[in-house]
C-alpha cells in the first residue's frame, strides 16, 4: 500500500466536513464529488458570485477574535463577502471540520483567513509550510518551504513543534527533527549557524518539553546519511556509536527544519525535480484548526490529495 493509499485509508475513518470556498470552479466541484464518492467526507461548496447576509454566528465570531479589527457588525460583514474568510468562520465556529481553498484566490489570501478565523495551535505561534517528499516507500517532512521567508529562532522552534505535530497525525510514525545548516554541530561558524543553535537551545527551554527528539545543526548528509553521520555527528544523541538510548536522530532524521525559505523551496524542488521524488503539498501547519491552501495550477488530483492530507490533521497528536 502507498503512502497515499494510507492516507486515504485512514482518512474515511475520520469522515469529516468539508469546506470548499471556490464553489464555482470545475475543478473543485469535481474533486468534491470524488471525495464523497471515495468516502472522505461531507463536502460544502460555497458559491464566492453569490452574495448573502453573513450569519451572526460568523460575524460573531471574527469581533470576538479581533475586536479592533472589526468594531462594528458591518465590518465583520463585509470580511465576510470574501469566500475564504467565510469558510474559515465555517471551520472557526464548528460548522466545518476542514477548509481548502487557493484553486482561484492567492495563498495570502487563504493565510489572512486562517489567522482571522483559526487562529495558531497551542504553543506555537508561526504559521509555517510543509512538504511531504514521497519516494517509495520513504516519506521525509520538509519545512518550511512556503510562508516564512526569514525565520528567527523563535520561529524556527515553533516550525519544528508544529513539523513534529503533523507527522505523527499525517504519516503516523516518531517524528525525527533534524535542524539543517551549512555547518555541522559547530563545524563552522557565522550567523545563520548561530540562529539554528538558537533555535535548538529555544526548543530545550520550551515548557511543556517538546515529545519528539531533534539534533543540529546539521548538514543535510549528517542528517540523513548514517556512515556520515557516524564521522561528522558521532556526539549526537542517539548517533551511531553513542550510548544515548534515545532515537537517533543524525542519519536518521525524517522532518528537515531548513534554515530559511530559499533554502527549503530550492531544496524540495531539487529533490522533486532530479531525485524523482513526488512533493504533496505546500500542506499549512501550526493552525489551530486545518485549514489548507492550494495552488492556483491545481488539478481536481491535487485537491484531493490536498484534502485528504488535512483530514488527517484533524486528528490529535
Amino acid at each position: 500500500m502507498s503512502f497515499l493509499d494510507r492516507v486515504y485509508e485512514r482518512a474515511r475513518a475520520i469522515k469529516p466536513r468539508v469546506v470548499f470556498p471556490e464553489g464555482d470552479d470545475a475543478r473543485v466541484q469535481e474533486a468534491a464529488r470524488r471525495i464523497e464518492r471515495d468516502g472522505l467526507g461531507t463536502v460544502q461548496l460555497l458559491d464566492p458570485r453569490t452574495t448573502h447576509d453573513a450569519p451572526r454566528t460568523l460575524v460573531a465570531l471574527l469581533r470576538s477574535r479581533h475586536p479592533n479589527r472589526f468594531p462594528t457588525d458591518t465590518a465583520a460583514s463585509q470580511a465576510l463577502e470574501h469566500p475564504l474568510t467565510r469558510g474559515a468562520c465555517l471551520v472557526g465556529i464548528g460548522a466545518a471540520d476542514v477548509m481548502v481553498g487557493g484553486a482561484v484566490f492567492p495563498s495570502a489570501d487563504t493565510l489572512r483567513a486562517a489567522l482571522l478565523a483559526v487562529g495558531t495551535a497551542p504553543g506555537v505561534s508561526t504559521v509555517s509550510g510543509a512538504f511531504y517528499m514521497i519516494k517509495d516507500d520513504r516519506v521525509l517532512s520538509f519545512a518550511d518551504c512556503a510562508v516564512v521567508p526569514e525565520p528567527t529562532s523563535v520561529q524556527l522552534a515553533d516550525i519544528a513543534i508544529a513539523s513534529a505535530r503533523d507527522r505523527r497525525r499525517i504519516v503516523g510514525d516518531t517524528p525525527l527533527v533534524a535542524f539543517l545548516s551549512y555547518s555541522t554541530r559547530g563545524s563552522a561558524q557565522g550567523p545563520r549557524v548561530e540562529r539554528v543553535q538558537a533555535a535548538i537551545t529555544e526548543l530545550r527551554g520550551r515548557r511543556p518539553a517538546p515529545d519528539f527528539e531533534f539534533d543540529g545543526e546539521l548538514q543535510g548528509d549528517a542528517a540523513l546519511v548514517p556512515e556520515v553521520a557516524a564521522r561528522k555527528a558521532a556526539g549526537s544523541p542517539g548517533s551511531p556509536g553513542s550510548p544515548d538510548s534515545r532515537p537517533r536522530v543524525a542519519g536518521r532524521a525524517n522532518v528537515l527544519i531548513f534554515p530559511d525559505l530559499d533554502a527549503g523551496n530550492i531544496g524540495y524542488k531539487l529533490v522533486q525535480r532530479l531525485g524523482g521524488w513526488t512533493a504533496l503539498g505546500p500542506i499549512l501547519q501550526g493552525l489551530a484548526r486545518p485549514i489548507a491552501d492550494l495552488s492556483r495550477g491545481a488539478t481536481a488530483d491535487d485537491i484531493v490529495n490536498t484534502a485528504a492530507i488535512a483530514i488527517l490533521q484533524t486528528r490529535e497528536g
